[in-house]
């Protein structure tokens, strides 16, 4: 199919049909009784005829080709009354129905809350073609959460993996965040991260946004990459609302941990400045400051008398600022009645600054005694490293996205069209990661350390000999600085793409046939450079940096003080004694450019009737890609290079560039069944893909002593059948019940694999690790969902409203156990947590509105080790966040929020010797937030 195949043979379909002959149109908006806001998704079916159709995002809704006549036209909307109206439609021309829905006294109650909230959700549910779940905020941009990660916490499916307590990225349906996709107002999101496809979602304040959709199953006409689902993250626009809109909002917050108030604010607006024109937007400002307090084991292992023991212990303690400011603006124009065209922006940026002091105990040999909870380690049977470092990095994200685009409709005939580009970042340049200083301790009697398991999630420390030299900071020599001089990444994504549709009104229904096309061109780039100092001209020790403790864990003292390395290196750095065998190294080896460009097209037919929605089609992918990196080989003095002996270690990189591309057929069908009023069926079948990670294709080698470590340009893509299944029943004015099934079968899952005595290039390796794709995998769950406002009970107890989503999910892979292709074992998915609950409480009434939001996942697999026995996994979490909100006048609100009430903590964990071994533990105790917010 060529790349504009499927639009010609769509026109070609079209001219099989005649249009009928007498007919009118039907268009109209359909809004709140009060003019405040646009009802999207509200149903409209014209009784007589049997048709439906939902409305858009500004409310409004078409029939084209209805005969001349009388009808009525009736309009649903979750939490509101079905409203009815008549219509007469002439000959030709359009007949014009506005509809207003909800009473002068109840109206608030769908667009203004809790309740709207959960009433805007469910009508995009329902009216949704395939499983789709939907998070909006109300007609005064009232939204349940801080970022869109945590916002997405509360839906059914959903894992959030989170970062210093945050969270940050989105799993799906136990899936792996690299197996979903994420876009804003329909523009895909490049990853600011060099090593991931996944969206670190933190990034953008839920300030500026309007709704989030996850589709869980796919239609031909949407971008095929994904297999966990798809997240659509849209912001404002003029049209949304029909009455203009200033909300501004000022917030503090207090962490526990850092006894600091960390200020927000934030402002939006949206205002038709014509009928045909309006203008929207919005701006945050958060800066929060918070702590971590940290522990990190490694290297466990048995020794003779059979008790486990970590061979590194570290105490870890962070204090972090991060400032996230988000911006939107959006134009929206009207080009008579047949045309939209829009123009929207986004920019989002990420700024942290993490100082991380750090005390490590590294022993290179086995306990001198050990018991089941206790490892004694003393100098007298070998090295034991102490390590007292300053970590001070500076590293900021951004993300940029602007399209331009609109929508033609005349008679049958619809035609969407866009151009976009969108380009995300992640830049380091001048950090201080680490310094590093060091005493050995390697003579008899010199010193001893015990360590305390006996509590599974927190190791105690006690020094046993050498005390007095242990807390001596002048001990503690200058070991070695690793400068962050410059970490580029950049990926950039420009696409545009055209859809072209008809109708044809039939029997009992209407047929559409549709047809599109999309071209993406896509550049992820690395660029590195890390400048590594292991000497010094003088004396420099811990002694001239000392600072003090603020960690709760166990005592780390003596520690740097967190700002006082970065002047004195930039006063001294003609002193520090550049490495430049580790420098060179480190600079090339992670260097890459891949470029991506994908061609694509589909075709897909549509059926709608009163109580049967069907979609089938197929897409096309095209896949280009022109794939770079470095083959960084490591040679010590006195080995050879090509034959001839090299007088000093030296780093040969060559640079290296691979090409290829391949084409992906990708079928779809969509089911959608009302049997009877308010209950759904669905059900889905279709295939998808995910492109392996751009880092994981750059032909990256790096060869030391024999043994290389490699990317894998030939890494085919993933690709899964799906399936879904699904039941929901919509009763009462706000309330809805559903049950769901899916299904996944994976092929060309990645996995690291490693391989003995490999040629390369000529030579022998002893030892080659890479990345190959491995065997199937298969996921398969079921969810549910309840949610439902209490509005029949008598007072006070009729604001009551409850939300409830359980998901099961099993999903098991094979990998190769030490990478050994000869030995697969099975093992869950990455990021997979086999139970997760939400459960929110809410009450609503008058000028109160409080809410108790809980959120339970079970434990998931978090990274793979070369066998059962060295799998790191994530235990399970309950997070309990309280809010209420109070409404002193009509446009002013006081708010309080208490965040991560219940102080529950991030557990990291080994399964060896029949216990859970600790390999990193985190608290960062709970924040209080408190504000005022006003609209106008």
């Amino acid at each position: 199919m060529t790349f504009f195949g499927a639009s010609r043979a769509a026109i070609a379909l079209g001219l099989l049909f005649s249009t009928s002959a007498m007919a009118g149109t039907i268009v109209g908006t359909v809004s709140d009784a009060s003019g405040t806001r646009a009802l999207e998704s509200a149903e409209v079916r014209i009784v007589e005829l049997g048709r439906t159709v939902e409305a858009s995002r500004d409310g409004r809704y078409r029939f084209p080709d209805v005969p001349a006549g009388t009808y009525t036209v009736e309009a649903r909307y979750i939490g509101a009354d079905t409203v009815r109206t008549t219509v007469k439609v002439a000959e030709s021309g359009d007949s014009y129905a506005d509809i207003a829905m909800g009473g002068r006294e109840s109206n608030s109650i769908i667009v203004i809350g809790q309740a709207a909230n959960q009433a805007s959700t469910l009508s995009r549910q329902r009216a949704a073609d395939g499983v789709e779940s939907v998070l909006t905020r109300d007609a005064i941009g009232q939204f349940p959460d801080q970022n869109v990660a945590e916002s997405l916490r509360r839906l059914p499916g959903i894992n959030i993996l989170n970062d210093q307590g945050e969270g940050r990225f989105v799993s799906i349906r136990g899936l792996d965040p690299e197996l979903n996709a994420s876009t804003v107002n329909g523009v895909r999101l490049p990853a600011p991260e060099s090593d991931v496809r996944s969206v670190a979602l933190d990034v953008i304040s839920s300030d500026i946004i309007e709704s989030i959709e996850v589709r869980k199953s796919l239609t031909p006409d949407m971008d095929a990459d994904t297999i966990g689902g798809s997240i659509d993250i849209k912001t404002t626009s003029a049209f949304d609302r029909k009455k203009d809109l200033f909300k501004v909002s000022a917030e503090g917050s207090y962490n526990d941990l850092t006894d600091k108030l960390s200020p927000k604010g934030s402002f939006d607006f949206s205002t038709k400045l014509t009928d045909a024109v309006g203008v929207s937007g919005g701006l945050s400002y958060y800066r929060r400051r918070f702590a971590t307090d940290n522990m990190e084991m490694d290297g466990w292992d048995i020794d003779d008398n059979g008790n486990a023991y970590a061979d590194t212990v570290e105490y870890r303690d962070y204090d972090v600022t991060r400032k996230r400011l988000s911006a939107s603006l959006s134009f929206d124009f009207k080009v008579g009645e047949s045309t939209k065209l829009y123009a929207r922006g986004l920019y989002s940026q990420f700024d942290d600054q993490e100082y991380r002091r750090r005390l490590t105990f590294e022993m290179d040999e086995a306990p001198t005694s050990s018991t089941a909870n206790t490892a004694s380690f003393a100098s007298d049977d070998g090295e034991i490293s102490v390590q007292r470092d300053l970590k001070d990095r500076f590293e900021s994200q951004k993300i940029r996205s602007l399209v331009l685009g609109g929508e033609t409709e005349t008679g049958p005939w619809k035609a969407t069209y866009s151009a976009s580009w969108a380009k995300s970042s992640e830049r380091e340049n001048g950090s201080i990661d680490p310094v590093n200083f060091e005493r050995k301790f390697e003579d008899p009697g010199e010193f001893g350390v015990t360590f305390d398991y006996s509590r599974p999630k927190l190791t105690s420390y006690a020094v046993t000999t050498g005390q007095a030299r242990f807390l001596d900071p002048s001990e503690y020599e200058f070991d070695k600085v690793e400068r962050t001089t410059l970490s580029d990444a950049r990926d950039e994504e420009f696409a545009i793409k055209a859809d072209v549709s008809r109708e044809y009104v039939m029997d009992g229904g209407v047929f559409t046939v549709q047809a599109g096309a999309k071209q993406r061109w896509r550049k992820k780039t690395y660029n590195a450079q890390f400048d590594i100092y292991k000497g010094f001209n003088g004396d420099l020790t811990l002694a001239d940096f000392l600072g003090k403790q603020d960690y709760g864990l166990a005592s780390i003292d003596p520690v740097l003080a967190k700002k006082s390395f970065r002047p004195f290196f930039r006063t001294n750095m003609a002193d520090f004694e550049l490495d430049p065998f580790d420098t060179d190294q480190a600079s090339n080896e992670s260097d890459f450019r891949v470029d991506e460009d994908i061609s694509a097209g589909y075709l897909l037919g549509r059926w709608d009737s009163d109580k049967v929605r069907i979609i089938g089609g197929v897409r096309v992918e095209h896949t280009r890609n022109k794939i770079r990196g470095n083959q960084v080989e490591l040679v010590e003095e006195g080995d050879e290079h090509d034959g001839v002996e090299v007088d000093e270690d030296t780093v040969f990189v060559t640079p290296q560039s691979f090409k290829r591309s391949y084409t992906d057929w990708l079928p779809s069908f969509t089911v959608r069944y009302e049997p009877v009023r308010n209950v759904v069926l669905r059900a889905a079948g279709y295939k998808s893909l995910v492109r392996p990670k751009l880092s994981n294709l750059a032909p990256r080698a790096v060869i030391e002593d024999n043994e290389g470590e490699f990317g894998n340009p030939a890494l085919k893509p993933y690709k899964a059948w799906n399936a879904d299944l699904a039941l929901e029943y919509y009763f009462g004015r706000n309330a809805a019940i559903s049950a769901g099934l899916f299904y996944k079968d994976i092929k060309n899952y990645v996995v690291e694999v490693t391989n003995q005595d490999v040629a390369y290039n000529g030579v022998i390796l002893d030892e080659a690790t890479t990345y190959a794709n491995g065997p199937k995998a298969k996921v398969k769950g079921f969810e549910f969902s309840y949610s439902q406002v209490y509005d029949f009970l008598p007072a006070p107890f009729d604001g009551l409203l409850t939300q409830v989503n359980y998901t099961y999910t099993d999903a098991k892979g094979r990998v190769f156990t030490d990478g050994d292709i000869t030995d697969p074992r099975r093992i869950p998915l990455p990021a997979s947590s086999k139970h997760t609950l939400n459960l929110v409480l809410g009450y609503e009434k008058g000028p109160l509105s409080l809410r108790a939001a809980g959120t339970f996942r079970d434990k998931y697999l978090d990274e793979l080790g070369g066998d059962p026995s060295e799998d790191r996994y994530v235990s399970s979490h309950f997070q309990l966040d309280l809010s209420g909100k109070y409404r002193i006048t009509d446009n002013i609100r006081v708010f309080a929020e208490w965040v991560n009430v219940t102080d529950r903590p991030y557990f990291a964990y080994q399964n060896l010797d029949g216990r859970r071994r600790l390999l990193q533990y985190e608290e960062y105790s709970w924040t209080a937030k408190f504000g005022v917010t006003a609209n106008f």
